[in-house]
């Protein structure tokens, strides 16, 4: 087989659609042609490979910027990936993934991310699950138990003047997170149509707010059909500033009990005691669905300098050797300077990189870098070797901020 990887043309779509129904499923209603002056969709780099006339993989890059250590990074988010049947295990996709990321790479984006349908092919390609993005679900009578929130924090509901508010209580909560997105490119922006009115995609949009009216918190959610205990108040975000704020959302959504038998929140950090639900129900929590999110780097010193990392001096060799990702193999050191890191080439390092150097595959860089794991479980894991010297302050830099995603693309 001769592939043709190339940016995809629109001639391209219907058969990158079938593929996709093929993978992924049909929809319930047939979608018409895509016209060429609407394709492709917003913020959408599509690449497809192809066997002479046949279209047999395709895939579409988002570029995105998401929050890694207090720096919004830009991303490169892979969907859509597919693969013809009859093509499955013949490698097409480690040169269709390798132009696509060359292409990122020169535009700038310094990591990749993406949902996998099976992680095990990605970590052949040298991504790494970071987190998850899960549904928990909790039962209504579990919300009558929330005390009322304290002080002068109530709920109200929100309007399309408060849209700028709810951006911003969503950035300060994302900027203190890893993994996020911004929201500033298409298609999670927040705009007002898509929130309010008749078109909106939410039933109401209510909000926590503290004295003058100054907005703490929100939540987006939908009503659903039927009015009986088996019925489910759909919520896309809870995101609260303040233990009240999360108090007063909770509570709103609560008042369903009489015509809805349960909350399903879109969430992260289900299992891991860090998501909004357990913290206020611990008791009474349950995870339906859970997507892990995996991450790659694509520049290795622009990812880990722009950090803002703890207020600490420090100097640290390291280096990344790993044959699944040649791109990102070198050698390192990081110098940061009362918090701000400066990423420092060495001379290349030799095969294993040396005794001197904390060395890392690309998947110990990805687990590293997100705050997802300690130096020593990736050493028990392969993914870290040499010197442990610096192994504690190493940590000491990269953790302290939880993995949360709250978008799937």
């Amino acid at each position: 087989m001769a592939l043709e990887i190339r940016r995809s043309v629109v001639a391209d779509a219907p058969a990158a659609r079938r593929l996709g129904e093929e993978a992924f499923g049909s929809p319930a209603a047939r979608q018409p042609e895509p016209e060429a002056r609407r394709w492709p969709s917003a913020n959408v780099r599509p690449w497809s490979a192809h066997d002479g006339a046949e279209l047999v993989a395709a895939l579409g890059v988002r570029r995105f910027t998401s929050w890694f250590h207090g720096a919004a990074v830009p991303t490169a988010g892979f969907a859509g990936v597919t693969v013809a049947a009859e093509h499955r295990g013949e490698g097409v996709l480690g040169p269709l993934f390798a132009a696509a990321l060359t292409e990122a790479r020169e535009q700038g984006e310094v990591v990749s991310t993406l949902y996998p349908s099976a992680a095990g092919i990605y970590r052949g390609l040298g991504y790494e699950v970071i987190g998850s993005y899960d549904e928990v679900q909790l039962p209504m009578s579990a919300l009558a138990t929330v005390r009322p929130p304290s002080g002068e924090v109530r709920a109200r509901r929100a309007n399309p003047a408060d849209v700028e508010a709810i951006r911003a209580v969503y950035g300060s909560w994302a900027a203190r997170q890893n993994g996020p997105l911004t929201r500033e490119e298409k298609p999670f922006t927040a705009q007002p149509e898509e929130m309010f009115g008749p078109d909106a995609a939410y039933t109401g949009v209510s909000l926590a707010v503290g004295p003058g009216d100054e907005v703490l918190g929100f939540a987006s959610w939908t009503r659903g059909a039927g009015y009986d205990r088996t019925g489910a108040l759909e919520v896309d975000d809870l995101v609260a500033l303040t233990p009240d704020a999360a108090r007063a959302l909770w509570r709103v959504l609560g008042s369903f009990t009489a015509v809805a038998g349960s909350v399903r929140l879109s969430t992260s950090g289900g299992w891991t005691g860090s998501d909004p639900s357990r913290l206020v129900l611990p008791d009474h929590t349950a995870t339906t669905t859970s997507r892990p999110y995996m991450l790659r780097l694509l520049d290795v010193a622009g990812a880990l300098g722009a950090a803002h990392l703890p207020p600490v001096s420090a100097q640290v060799p390291f280096a990344v050797v790993d044959p699944r990702t040649p791109d990102i193999e070198g050698a390192w050191t990081i110098v940061v300077d009362d918090g701000v890191a400066h990423v420092r080439p060495d001379a290349p390092p030799a095969p294993g990189a040396g005794p001197e150097r904390l060395t890392f595959t690309s998947a110990g860089l990805a687990l590293s870098y997100a705050g997802a794991a300690s130096t020593a479980n990736l050493r028990l894991a392969g993914l870290v070797w040499g010197p442990a010297t610096h192994d504690r302050l190493w940590d000491a830099l990269w953790h302290g901020r939880d993995v949360h995603v709250r978008d799937y693309f």
